[in-house]
């Protein structure tokens, strides 16, 4: 602090600053790699994305199971703080509600290999899920009652079920080239149109 009573921040500050934006840098970096490779892909392959070196990574990220936790918080954030701008941002409420479900399917490509990268911390894995749950079903619920209010779609599914039925939906996906879950999902969504009535 100053004379003034002011905090000036200084250098200490601005280190802070860099690193949680290095750190998120990773994250978007390692989420990526995820989504393509899934959470087994290669250190290497993590830090060339971000532009840095693996041993930035594992000063951060111990672990694997470390930087996965890590992703899949960064990404249940990312997917939260999306629901809003979405909606916000228009054209309408459906098809807000779509560009999110397809965040959320990005989401759940790489929460599948979470539960082998955990292995056996089986509170740890329960503790995220809930964590999951409660960030992300409230923002489904709010683009899906939008949506509804609009009389875009049926007023008849919750956010848990729709939630639950992508997850589904998105299951062995990675592992089955001739299985298109995304369309899948797009097909989904689409079906929650509100029927017109003559």
């Amino acid at each position: 602090m100053n004379d003034s009573g002011q905090n000036t921040g200084g250098p200490a500050a601005s280190k802070r600053k860099d690193a949680r934006r290095n750190q998120q840098t990773l994250l978007d970096a390692a989420a990526a790699v995820f989504v393509t490779s899934g959470v087994e892909a290669p250190v290497r392959d993590i830090a060339a994305e971000a532009g840095v070196g693996m041993g930035t990574i594992y000063r951060h990220f111990p672990t694997r199971a470390d930087l996965v936790i890590a992703v899949y918080r960064h990404q249940v954030e990312a997917c939260a703080e999306a629901g809003p701008a979405l909606l916000a941002a228009g054209p309408t409420p459906h098809a807000a509600l779509g560009r999110w479900v397809g965040l959320f399917v990005d989401f759940l490509v790489t929460k599948h290999g979470l539960a082998a990268a955990m292995q056996a911390d089986n509170a740890g894995f329960e503790t995220l899920h809930a964590y999951f749950l409660d960030r992300l079903v409230p923002v489904c619920t709010e683009l899906l009652d939008a949506a509804a209010a609009a009389g875009e779609i049926r007023s008849d599914l919750t956010a848990y079920q729709l939630m639950r039925g992508i997850g589904n939906l998105c299951i062995g996906a990675e592992t089955d080239s001739r299985y298109d879950a995304r369309r899948l999902v797009e097909l989904l969504v689409a079906g929650l149109r509100e029927p017109h009535r003559p």
